[in-house]
């Protein structure tokens, strides 16, 4: 997760161990998903939001399954 200008260069840097420690621990990283946003503001708000996903909720994203993200989207009520 993160957010660049220059995805490519982010992406080498990570995959030459020039980044996080976290990332250096799981190399290679690949790219599996990205968003485009106006403001780098904008790009935080959406990274933060997303890091508080469980992981079935983020596999939906990387898949594409929009119906899967919906559903596990929903609150869940007693």
């Amino acid at each position: 997760m993160g957010h660049a200008n220059d995805l490519t260069e982010r992406i080498d840097r990570h995959n030459a161990g020039r980044a996080a420690q976290w990332t250096v621990c799981r190399l290679p990283v690949k790219l599996v998903h990205k968003e485009d946003v106006e403001t780098e503001d904008q790009a935080i708000k959406r990274e933060r939001q997303i890091k508080r996903w469980s992981r079935a909720k983020k596999n939906a994203l990387i898949a594409g399954d929009m119906n899967v993200l919906k559903k596990l989207s929903k609150r869940k009520t007693k």
